[in-house]
């Protein structure tokens, strides 16, 4: 049995040096060569009585982006562990999405032994270096074995935690068989590393420097006609974001994601009329805060966009600037940048736009052609039931001191054109990648990180290629709601130019189905509103539970492709 015994206490090293770098929450899928693991994650867990938080799913691909969902809410690293084989592979997706948004996942992989590899040996793959380049690092241990001390393996995962500031770790984990009996052998290899263990800090730390690169010219470009582009970023970030551009009298242009309340709304819509473009054209200086904007119009604009200087501030390594401006960019938190450059105290000729409360003071007529767009917007949705009316009034659906997750294609480009989310209020998404795997188990995640109540938004094939992650939400202990938005199939290709004789079938590829039974497998309180009345019931009924309600929208099939076209070609026409 030496080989089970000393598997359990590597495996136990392996846990307690992750958990000393803050980390709370193992997501678990079943699965034999992983015992160790699992079983070292049960015993810790047991010990420490609830500060490390165990999270379970039978499928590993809904399992690692409930982990994503966990890392984005909570802004910690979260671990996944699953066994050897193709249960590796189905990580993939939450990887590069973690990767491409900056949470923070460590994959603990297990594996056969590198005898059993190569050989037509069971559920043995190749899982060294099995996701290429996307994560930020990878560990390739080595199988337990006492001729190497306790205090490497504590050092390599230190120093591995250390640098990871961002993306995936992975660990691959090989483990021999026995796996399954214990008994205290091998306790004095642990017990090499003494006092340690009595302690909460890493074995090897290691000191993190934090660098602003201030601009040294900023009280000149302050002076400048700048325009404020606001992707993807934290509630604290966007409103401080929108109080700067305000004070700095600047026009801001936020997106779904951005948390400051978009101050000028339906930019997706006013965007495209000629008027706003020779405004935004007279800009010196854009400044992006944050990145994943959602508009075509805006990321049409921001490719076309000739200023003097384009600056992006994102503590995402990189560029980020697909349209490889001449600029400059600051890889650090917003906040950050903001607290190091102060916006001017003298802002002479302010003109203030009542309706949406932003200082434009250079682009004041911005404020104008957006709440002229707004108001188009609203004379056509405003009370009716649709996937488009839906998303512009989604701001009043949205649960006190809850959070918001929207999921992608048609229905975040809908949100973002059409609606107006309040300043501060938690927004999730993956817009990395953009897929549409997982988006039911991130929402999942999001929502126990938090414990808030929460809503998501998502479409039918979405929701249908993460189905198995309803079960998920069986567990929920905070009030939950899942919009499926049913418009059968991927209408999102209604809006691009795809041969209309071959759209339904290649590309929208409708289902034809409902999901009242999906929600009655799982368990799960359903309804399936048919006004927008009714769905404002159903909304505060599901507020006052503390379970999960699916609410399915059965909408027209391209009615919202077809309503965001007309009211984009009604605005271009003012």
């Amino acid at each position: 049995m030496s080989n089970s015994a000393l598997n359990r206490r590597w495996a136990e090293l392996l846990l307690e040096a992750l958990t000393r770098h803050g980390l709370r929450h193992v997501c678990i899928a079943p699965g034999s060569r992983s015992t160790p693991l699992t079983l070292s994650v049960v015993k810790k867990a047991a010990v420490e009585n609830g500060k490390l938080i165990c999270h379970t799913h039978f499928d590993e691909r809904g399992l690692g982006h409930l982990a994503l969902g966990l890392a984005k809410a909570s802004q910690e690293p979260v671990a996944v562990i699953v066994t050897s084989g193709t249960a590796v592979a189905n990580l993939y997706p939450s990887l590069i999405e973690a990767g491409l948004t900056g949470e923070r996942l460590v994959f603990l992989t297990a594996d056969r032994p590198p005898e059993l590899i190569d050989c037509g040996a069971n559920q043995a793959i190749r899982q060294s270096d099995i996701f290429a380049s996307h994560p930020t690092q990878t560990l390739s241990l080595p199988r337990p074995t006492t001729d190497i001390s306790a205090s490497w393996l504590v050092s390599v995962v230190d120093n591995a935690m250390s640098n990871l500031k961002q993306g995936g770790l992975h660990i691959n984990c090989p483990f021999a068989e026995p796996l399954y009996g214990d008994d205290e052998k091998y306790q004095a290899w642990l017990q090499a590393l003494g006092d340690w263990w009595q302690g909460h800090q890493p074995w090897l730390k290691q000191s993190v420097t934090h660098m602003i690169a201030k601009v040294a010219d900023w009280d000149c470009w302050r002076k400048k006609r700048g325009v404020v582009l606001a992707g993807r970023m934290g509630a604290e970030e966007g409103k401080l974001v929108a109080q700067w551009a305000k004070e700095m009298g600047w026009p801001l242009i936020g997106d779904v994601l951005s948390q400051t309340g978009q101050p000028l709304p339906c930019a997706d819509l006013w965007l495209n009329h000629p008027c706003t473009q020779e405004i935004l054209a007279k800009g010196q200086l854009v400044i992006q805060f944050g990145t994943s904007l959602t508009g075509k119009r805006l990321l049409q604009w921001q490719a076309k966009c000739q200023p003097e200087e384009y600056w992006i501030i994102d503590p995402i390594v990189g560029r980020l600037d697909p349209a490889n401006h001449q600029g400059r960019k600051f890889t650090c938190h917003v906040a950050d940048w903001l607290r190091d450059h102060p916006a001017q105290t003298e802002m002479p000729n302010v003109f203030e736009t009542r309706t949406f409360g932003t200082n434009v003071a250079w682009a004041n007529e911005l404020g104008i052609w957006s709440e002229k767009a707004f108001g188009c917007v609203s004379a056509q949705l405003d009370g009716k039931f649709s996937e488009a009316a839906v998303a512009h009034q989604l701001h009043q659906l949205l649960p006190q001191q809850g959070q918001l997750f929207v999921g992608n294609s048609l229905i975040v480009r809908l949100i973002d054109a059409l609606g107006q989310l309040p300043a501060g209020y938690p927004v999730y998404s993956n817009r990395g990648a953009s897929g549409i795997d997982g988006l039911i188990a991130t929402s999942v995640g999001v929502q126990r990180a938090t414990s808030k109540p929460t809503l998501a938004i998502i479409g039918d094939i979405s929701a249908l290629y993460d189905l198995n992650s309803l079960a998920l939400l069986r567990e929920s202990t905070s009030p939950m709601v899942l919009f499926i938005v049913n418009n059968n199939g991927g209408q999102i290709f209604s809006l691009l130019p795809t041969p209309q004789e071959t759209r339904q079938r290649f590309y929208c590829m409708p289902q034809n189905i409902n999901f009242d039974h999906a929600a009655a497998m799982f368990g799960l309180n359903y309804s399936a509103p048919q006004s927008w009345s009714e769905l404002k019931r159903s909304v505060e009924q599901a507020w006052q539970q503390k379970t999960a309600t699916i609410i399915e929208l059965i909408v027209t099939d391209n009615e919202g492709a077809v309503c965001l076209q007309a009211l984009l070609k009604q605005v271009t026409e003012l």
